[in-house]
């Protein structure tokens, strides 16, 4: 033993989210937009294993189709759960996570890339973005609406809520 605390990989793995992510090109397309992995495990050529840490935010984008054309378009904005947490289930994901944004159809699935772009622009990793504007964004684009942009002020206030409430 080197004198550290360590937790043994069986428990390190077990504490983390993991996503499946599968790429067959014009067919299934499974794709992380941000999120910061702790690990990755690739199965084959087509498919892997993305693993996040607890409480870390991730875009999970899922595009499917046949010969008749897109079948799913979908985004889910995931914060994952620390085990033994509650969580809300999502296919590809486990266990689960805290789902703050849910959007199907490619026309509001492009509004929340495009979003996700804005606060890109800012110099801002979504993946930092506070948790209350994926859920702000989520609620403006299901009910119809224009949703606000995110703004370098809203950064700094989660940033300082956060190192206060930790």
């Amino acid at each position: 033993m080197n004198g550290r605390f360590s937790t043994p990989p069986h428990r390190r793995a077990a504490s983390l989210t993991h996503v499946e992510l599968t790429w067959i090109e014009k067919r299934i397309e499974h794709w992380l937009r941000f999120g910061h992995r702790v690990d990755e495990q690739i199965l084959d050529g087509r498919r892997r294993i993305s693993s996040f840490a607890p409480g870390s935010i991730f875009a999970f984008v899922r595009w499917a189709s046949n010969d008749l054309g897109a079948t799913v378009s979908r985004v889910d904005i995931v914060r994952a759960v620390e085990a033994g947490s509650p969580f809300q289930t999502l296919p590809f994901v486990r266990p689960g996570g805290e789902i703050l944004l849910r959007v199907d159809s490619w026309p509001r699935v492009e509004r929340v890339l495009r979003a996700i772009d804005v606060i890109d622009a800012l110099g801002i990793d979504p993946a930092d973005a506070a948790p209350e504007y994926w859920r702000h964004l989520h609620h403006r684009i299901s009910a119809g609406h224009e949703p606000r942009s995110y703004t370098r002020e809203q950064q700094s206030a989660w940033l300082k809520r956060r190192q206060v409430t930790s």
